[in-house]
């Protein structure tokens, strides 16, 4: 009786030794949810290209994506009529936007740098928001969340 468990252990070593540790391709299925509850749009780095693009740097690194009016507009909503934006990102951190911050020129949703690809910290998307602390960058962007 041991030696079928010890065999089966073995078994079990060897079959788990040839699993890849290779990190899966998350950039084709990388999405991103923009919503208020009944209106929802999902976007990928590739829709979101088809976008205006524009830059906007902060701590000294460029990042190349769109305007955040742009995304909401095209997402179906009016930004001006927007009361609040909330990004939440796939750890579950979230921030709170006001019209005067999301509704500025500069502020943007990332999707890449001016030099490739967005870092592993950064996710697949970001908030870039020019001269604010960096808790207003959320990295790791999963969803917008809209409230009118």
């Amino acid at each position: 009786m041991k030696k079928i468990i010890w065999l089966m252990m073995v078994l079990v070593l060897v079959v788990s030794g040839c699993a890849t540790n290779a990190p899966a391709d998350t950039t084709s299925a990388a999405s991103l949810q923009v919503s208020d509850g009944t209106v929802n749009k999902t976007y990928t780095v590739e829709t979101l290209k088809a976008l205006p693009e524009t830059q906007a740097s902060f701590k000294n690194v460029a990042y190349v994506g769109v305007k955040m009016t742009d995304l909401l507009t095209d997402a179906g909503f009016d930004p001006q009529a927007i009361k609040a934006v909330k990004a939440v990102a796939s750890d579950g951190f979230t921030v709170n936007y006001d019209p005067a911050q999301f509704q500025r020129e500069d502020v943007i949703l990332a999707y890449q740098t001016a030099d490739g690809a967005l870092s592993a910290e950064d996710g697949n998307f970001r908030m870039v928001l020019p001269g604010e602390e960096g808790k207003f960058n959320v990295r790791m962007l999963a969803e917008i969340q809209v409230t009118q």
